[in-house]
């Protein structure tokens, strides 16, 4: 699968964060997440309002400490695919 956009995962102990050149975006669970990504885009017009981008979200492993990281399966790649609507074009 193609992505539009790569951006770097992790996860603080509190939030997950995505990191670009551009922006960062956070969120407490991957769907905060993932709506702080869409106005992050929206905010700084990185691709047009409207369009549906695919982003692909990198862990990095590194944010865990180096002894846990042979048990830290559970951490992971994504691929997600977001529609970029604006909060006043999506109640027209």
């Amino acid at each position: 699968m193609k992505a539009d956009l790569e951006v770097r995962l992790i996860h603080d102990g509190i939030k997950w964060i995505a990191y670009h050149q551009d922006f960062e975006a956070c969120g407490q669970t991957l769907a905060e997440l993932d709506q702080a990504l869409i106005r992050s885009l929206l905010d700084r017009q990185l691709f047009p309002e409207n369009s549906c981008v695919t982003v692909f979200m990198i862990f990095d492993h590194s944010c865990i400490p180096a002894w846990i990281r042979q048990y830290a399966y559970h951490y992971f790649n994504r691929y997600i695919r977001l529609d970029l609507k604006s909060p006043v074009s999506a109640v027209q």
